[in-house]
């Protein structure tokens, strides 16, 4: 996907005890239009060399859906995946080093699985094609889910020159090198272009094209 552009915006404000990073990702769609909902996008730093901290999130399935479709967690963080549905379901992911399969289960069963590698999760079912998720596994903590409007904040952030990234899953992924004081804020602003964007049909965990015979 291309980055159509950024811009950078600096603040101080004496009373922030460590850098924060504000701003505002836009998705620009087919023909201009500007998405009104940029929940799913996540915003990251790169090049933060602390140690992540542990964290959890969880996606439920409820009426044949993943929700939410995106979380994020750092390296070593866990995912649950309940299962809210009188139906089985079986969680999978093929993407490198974060394959997993969680097998069949119904309501009132969890499965969960921890990733250990930083990267972009796709994640389905393998009975139901329309189900898909996505991790985003990042190798610090320094990340956050946007806002509808678009809008993030990442704080805490130690004084230093980093790239900050956003990634959408029909806008691809954009930078923008920060610095960040000691104090106060920086701003930025990314957009993304979805213009071109194609959703191609997946396949199960074995590689093959969906029956479209849901047994369950």
């Amino acid at each position: 996907m291309r980055f159509l552009s950024f811009g950078l915006t600096f603040c101080l404000a004496a009373s922030a005890s460590a850098g924060t990073v504000r701003g505002r990702v836009q998705v620009v769609d087919k023909g201009g239009k500007k998405a009104t909902d940029v929940s799913d996008a996540v915003v990251y730093v790169e090049g933060v060399k602390t140690k992540p901290k542990p964290a959890r999130a969880t996606v439920t399935m409820k009426g044949k859906a993943f929700l939410p479709r995106v979380v994020a967690v750092p390296v070593g963080g866990t995912v649950d995946f309940p299962n809210q549905d009188p139906i089985f379901h079986n969680v999978f992911s093929v993407s490198g080093e974060n394959r997993f399969d969680l097998e069949l289960y119904k309501r009132p069963k969890t499965g969960s699985w921890t990733f250990q590698h930083p990267g972009i999760v796709r994640v389905y079912c393998n009975i139901h094609p329309q189900m898909s998720a996505v991790v985003v596994v990042r190798d610090s903590s320094y990340f956050a889910k946007a806002n509808v409007d678009g809008s993030f904040a990442i704080e805490d952030l130690p004084a230093g020159k980093y790239t900050l990234k956003a990634w959408h899953e029909r806008g691809g992924e954009g930078s923008v090198e920060i610095t960040v004081a000691d104090q106060g804020e920086t701003g930025a602003e990314l957009t993304l272009d979805a213009s071109s964007f194609k959703r191609v049909p997946h396949k199960n965990k074995f590689g093959k094209d969906y029956s479209g015979d849901e047994k369950y």
